[in-house]
């Protein structure tokens, strides 16, 4: 029997938002990969490790997931890093992608999963507290009442439009842009907060757009709200 690679969201970064599940799934398996170059640097095992304290005992292995723009360089690094885990499938073994967030959101497992599962293989993915729920948490804000839309983009492919669909908005991705997405949010009189590092302990919170730094960090995300017409 071949093994299951699993595509596990370990929450935001507080080891307290972990799932019972995700839990679950580290303790009882022996396997784990995780993106970057360097294992135990991963911000997902760091994470992970501080909840399963017996995950450092493991089989830890980096998959490099480049950002980078080359995509043939893309590809070839997806596909030698889905390698790398049906090496551990075929020998019976199950094998945890521990991520960062949710498993369904912007998540570099699912890269690897269309690729195992065209070689055969069983995948699952098992969700975690994505950021921008946790983000609107640690505002302390709701993200949507009553009938708003919610509109979740990367701001990077946003730079120069206008925002103008009615709702709010969660922007990601937004760092190595940020002075534009600023001009950009601007524009939209929308209120504006971020959490830069949500659940870390470099965790910072600004309440307005222009209390942003232009150099804000990668783990920078953007919640831009309608503003309520005041009451009578």
């Amino acid at each position: 029997m071949k093994g299951i690679a699993y595509g596990v969201g370990v929450g935001p970064g507080d080891p307290e938002l972990l799932t019972l599940k995700a839990v679950r799934l580290i303790r009882e398996n022996d396997v784990f990969a995780v993106p970057g170059k360097v294992a135990r640097e991963s911000v997902a095992y760091r994470i992970a490790v501080q909840a399963v304290p017996e995950l450092a005992d493991k089989t830890l292995f980096p998959i490099d997931m480049p950002m980078v723009k080359d995509r043939e360089g893309i590809r070839a690094a997806h596909a030698a890093g889905a390698r790398q885990i049906e090496e551990w499938l075929d020998r019976g073994k199950n094998v945890v992608y521990l991520t960062l967030g949710d498993s369904t959101v912007y998540c570099t497992f699912t890269y690897l999963q269309a690729i195992l599962e065209a070689d055969g293989y069983r995948t699952q993915l098992v969700n975690g507290i994505p950021s921008f729920i946790a983000a609107a948490a640690r505002l302390n804000i709701p993200l949507v009442e009553w009938n708003e839309v919610l509109h979740v983009v990367p701001a990077v492919h946003k730079v120069g439009e206008q925002l103008a669909a009615p709702g709010n908005y969660v922007l990601m991705k937004s760092a190595s842009h940020m002075a534009e997405v600023k001009d950009m949010l601007r524009r939209t009189g929308r209120s504006v907060d971020m959490v830069e590092n949500c659940g870390l302990p470099d965790e910072k919170i600004y309440r307005d757009v222009e209390a942003i730094p232009d150099d804000a960090g990668y783990f920078s995300l953007i919640i831009a709200k309608e503003r309520q017409p005041e009451n009578d």
